[in-house]
């Protein structure tokens, strides 16, 4: 009852944050959540920096996969000390990763690709789990594929639900309908997005702000969650390579097509980097599936995995991921703003 009420609770959780972000973070209003006075300048008014709801939507995604991959690892028993080492290892790599293969495949220094970073951590995921096991898992060691197979889940859900972020910059955009066969614009004009505001990427990159585009941030969103849920209920079945194979297939298989459906900049090639980053993921995990595969894997206890979350270091270190990765990624390093403050006298 327990493990069925969790998977009610995700689905509809997933649903009700996905409705309102596709309503409503297109709109120019949700780009900017504050802004910050630096310097005052000649004209008495204040330089300023600008804090996005692109960080608060990220930070919310991290904290979410972070947290799912805690309660998915304590629930297969791994120790809490093993599971931060994880975690804290993976995002050491990963949020670096971002903004670096960024520079690399888009020559730009002041945007960040999760593309990137996934394939950073899958590469490494395998090999962190085994270094911790090694380090720390004398006494308690860790499974391999159930810690993989969190990790699978915890990211599904984490990129979809970051895809809200790339819906609030105007990133990660797909094609205008009208550059699209007559059936796909037809098929997906109900539900296409469309973007205001002449700050966000679509708008200074492609001059698409106005101007209905396919939701490829939406689908993905519903994909990956939909991935995520499915492989929930895998995991807490013990089916941990399938779980671990399906997240994996089916984000780095939608990463390689969906491409084929955006309109911002992948860098050159038929194929781009990131699709090819994708393709050979897949195919590095179905091999770290069968390495790591044929072992005694535990069965999941659901509330041992609650009650493992429900604890101060737990909480702290979540708070913690939501604070770094809030200032990493949401100071803005593409915008600017200018201030100015007045007394308003009929209220003094």
């Amino acid at each position: 009852m327990t493990e069925t009420l969790f998977i009610l609770g995700l689905a509809a959780g997933s649903a009700l944050y996905l409705c309102w972000g596709w309503r409503t973070l297109p709109a120019e209003r949700w780009q900017i959540a504050a802004s910050v006075p630096i310097r005052k300048t000649g004209d008495g008014s204040w330089a300023g920096a600008n804090l996005t709801w692109y960080g608060i939507l990220t930070a919310n995604a991290y904290v979410a996969a972070g947290a799912l991959a805690l309660l998915l690892m304590g629930a297969a028993g791994i120790p809490f000390r093993s599971v931060a080492a994880i975690v804290f290892l993976l995002l050491a790599a990963c949020v670096p990763a971002s903004r670096l293969v960024a520079q690399l495949v888009e020559g730009k220094a002041n945007t960040f690709t999760v593309g990137g970073a996934v394939f950073v951590g899958t590469l490494l995921a395998p090999w962190i789990v085994v270094l911790v096991n090694r380090c720390l898992g004398d006494s308690a060691p860790i499974p391999p594929l159930a810690a993989l197979a969190a990790i699978g889940v915890a990211y599904a859900f984490g990129e979809g639900y970051g895809r809200l972020a790339c819906m609030s910059f105007g990133c990660c955009y797909g094609k205008p309908l009208a550059a699209c066969h007559p059936k796909v614009a037809s098929l997906f004009s109900p539900i296409a997005l469309t973007f205001t505001g002449k700050t966000k990427k679509i708008a200074y990159a492609s001059g698409l702000d106005g101007v209905k585009v396919l939701p490829v941030q939406g689908i993905t969103y519903f994909l990956y969650c939909g991935a995520g849920i499915a492989g929930t209920c895998l995991f807490l079945k013990a089916q941990y390579g399938a779980a671990f194979l399906l997240t994996l297939s089916v984000t780095q298989a939608w990463r390689v097509v969906s491409e084929f459906f955006r309109d911002d900049y992948r860098g050159a090639g038929r194929l781009s980097a990131y699709q090819w980053m994708g393709m050979i993921g897949v195919c590095y995990g179905a091999w770290a599936a069968w390495h790591f595969g044929g072992k005694l894997e535990p069965l999941p206890d659901l509330g041992t995995g609650l009650s493992a979350l429900w604890n101060p270091a737990p909480i702290l270190l979540l708070q913690g991921l939501w604070g770094g990765i809030f200032l990493y990624t949401g100071l803005s390093r593409v915008t600017a703003a200018r201030l100015s403050f007045h007394v308003q006298s009929d209220k003094v």
